[in-house]
C-alpha cells in the first residue's frame, strides 16, 4: 500500500488525510467527495520554486490551472508565490475572482475568442502565449485599434515526442498546438510580432506532453529551441528574455509509475539551458515551467460508497460505486490507471479481487479493473488515490448526475471549498418547451 503526502492510517484503521478522518469526511460532506491534502500541494510547489532558488536562476513556477481551477485553489497558488497558466476566458475570470495577481497570469489556448483577447488586455494580464497565425494577427489588430501593448511568448513545437499516451502528445510537428520550429512558421511568426509596434515578443514557449517520467525530452527541447534562438540571433537581432519549457512531470499513480523530483526536473533543464547559452554566447534566458498535475495529482483522493455487487461465475466480480465517469472521466477517455483502498478497513487483510464500476449507464464506466480489496460491504468507503488533477476539471453532467464537492484538509482541519452541485443546480439554465398543442 502507497500512501501519499500526510495520509496514514489512524488507530482506528481509517485512511486519514491532513490530520482528518476520511469517514467523518465522507459523513459530513457526502460522497462522491474529492480531498485534497494541502500540505503536499505546498511541498510539491515549494520544491519546484526552492530547486530555481538553489540554481540561482531567475524563473517562474506557474501552476496550470486546468489541473484543477478553483478560487481556493488560486488563492493557494498564489499564497506559494507561483504564477498561473489559464487556458479559456472561464478561468481567466476565476483567477480574476480569486484575486490573483493580473501581471503574474499567462493565458494559453489553441483558438482564443476575440472577446476572451479582449479580456485579457483589458484586465492587463502579464503574457498571452500566441499559438497560430490567426491569433497573432487578430492580437495585433485588437492591440493596435487599443493602442494598447502586450506581452506575449510564441508557442513552438520542436518535433520532440514524449513517450506517453498519443492524446497528450503535444510537442511532436503534427500537432494542433503552436507554430512549427523546423518548417518556416516558428520564424514567421518572430518577424510578425518583431515588427508590431503593439506586440512585445518575450521569448518561445513549448510543451513537449504530459506524464513524463524522464528528463531527455526536455533536454532534447531546450537543444534545439536554443539552437535555433541562436539563428535568429544573427538572422533577426532577436534575443529572449523568457524560454518557457512548460509542463508534463509525471507523477505516481501505481506502482508502474516511476517519476523523478521536481528538483532533477528543474536541474537539468537549467542545465542544459545554461550550458548551451554558453557554447552558443548567448545571455541565459529568465527559465518558466508550467507544473499542474505534478503539483495537484497526488495531492488529490476520491472518496466513494460501495452500493450493489455483480458476480459473473469464474469470471469476475463486479463492485459499484455513487460515482463513475462523471468525476472521473479519465478511465474511459485515456484508460487511465489508478489504486483504491477501503478507507474505513485499512488494516482488513485483502480477501477478493473485484472491479469498480460507476454508476453513468456506459459500460465504459469502469474506474479501476482488477483491484484486491477486504471483501466490500454496502456502504464501505472506497479511496481513489491521485483524483487531484482532471477529476474536478473533467467533471460532467452525463446521466444528470450532480459534480461532488471539493473539500481541502491541512492540519486537522478540514475547508469545503466547492460546493455539493443540488438538482436545482442541474435544471437552472434550462427553460421550458413553448409550443402550440397539434389539434
Amino acid at each position: 500500500m502507497y500512501l501519499y503526502g500526510t495520509s496514514k492510517i489512524n488507530n482506528l484503521g481509517h485512511l486519514e488525510i491532513g490530520g482528518v478522518d476520511t469517514t467523518e469526511l465522507a459523513a459530513k460532506y457526502g460522497t462522491p467527495l474529492y480531498v485534497y491534502d494541502v500540505a503536499l500541494i505546498r511541498e510539491r510547489a515549494r520544491g519546484f520554486k526552492e530547486t530555481f532558488e538553489k540554481l540561482g536562476v531567475k524563473a517562474q513556477v506557474a501552476y496550470a490551472s486546468k489541473a484543477f481551477s478553483s478560487i481556493a485553489m488560486i488563492q493557494l497558488a498564489e499564497e506559494e508565490g507561483l504564477s498561473l497558466d489559464v487556458v479559456s476566458g472561464g478561468e481567466l475570470y476565476t483567477a480574476l475572482a480569486a484575486g490573483f495577481p493580473k501581471e503574474k497570469i499567462h493565458f494559453h489556448g489553441n483558438n482564443k475568442s476575440e472577446a476572451e483577447l479582449q479580456m485579457a488586455l483589458d484586465e492587463k494580464i502579464g503574457c498571452i502565449v500566441v499559438d497560430n497565425f490567426y491569433e497573432l494577427k487578430l492580437l495585433e489588430s485588437i492591440c493596435s485599434r487599443r493602442k494598447q501593448k502586450v506581452n506575449i511568448l510564441i508557442r513552438v513545437t520542436p518535433g520532440i515526442e514524449a513517450h506517453t499516451h498519443d492524446y497528450i502528445l503535444t510537442g511532436q510537428e503534427d500537432s494542433k498546438f503552436g507554430f512549427d520550429l523546423q518548417n518556416g512558421q516558428a520564424e514567421e511568426a518572430v518577424i510578425f510580432a518583431m515588427g508590431s509596434e503593439w506586440i512585445h515578443l518575450l521569448g518561445l514557449h513549448c510543451h513537449i506532453g504530459s506524464q513524463i517520467f524522464e528528463t531527455t525530452g526536455f533536454i532534447l527541447a531546450a537543444k534545439k529551441i536554443m539552437e535555433k534562438l541562436k539563428e535568429w540571433q544573427n538572422s533577426l537581432g532577436f534575443e529572449p528574455s523568457v524560454l518557457n519549457l512548460g509542463g508534463g512531470f509525471g507523477i505516481r499513480y501505481t506502482n508502474e509509475d516511476d517519476p523523478l523530483p521536481a528538483s532533477q526536473y528543474v536541474e537539468e533543464i537549467v542545465n542544459e539551458v545554461k550550458d548551451q547559452a554558453r557554447i552558443l554566447g548567448m545571455n541565459m534566458p529568465e527559465i518558466w515551467i508550467e507544473p499542474g498535475r505534478s503539483l495537484v495529482g497526488d495531492a488529490g483522493t476520491t472518496l466513494y460508497k460501495i452500493g450493489s455487487q455483480k458476480e459473473v461465475p469464474n469470471i469476475r466480480k463486479y463492485v459499484a460505486i455513487d460515482g463513475g465517469m462523471s468525476d472521473n472521466i479519465r478511465p474511459a477517455l485515456y484508460d487511465a490507471k489508478y489504486e483504491a483502498v477501503l478507507a474505513n478497513r485499512m488494516n482488513d487483510p485483502n480477501e477478493e479481487i473485484v472491479s469498480i464500476a460507476g454508476k453513468c449507464c456506459e459500460s465504459g464506466d469502469m474506474l479501476i479493473w482488477d483491484l484486491s480489496l477486504p471483501k466490500p460491504e454496502k456502504d464501505d468507503i472506497l479511496a481513489v488515490f491521485c483524483t487531484g488533477a482532471y477529476g474536478y476539471s473533467m467533471s460532467n453532467n452525463y446521466n444528470r448526475i450532480q459534480r461532488p464537492a471539493v473539500v481541502f484538509v491541512e492540519n486537522g482541519e478540514d475547508q469545503l471549498v466547492i460546493k455539493r452541485e443540488t438538482m436545482d443546480d442541474l435544471i437552472k439554465n434550462d427553460l421550458p418547451l413553448k409550443t402550440k398543442a397539434i389539434k
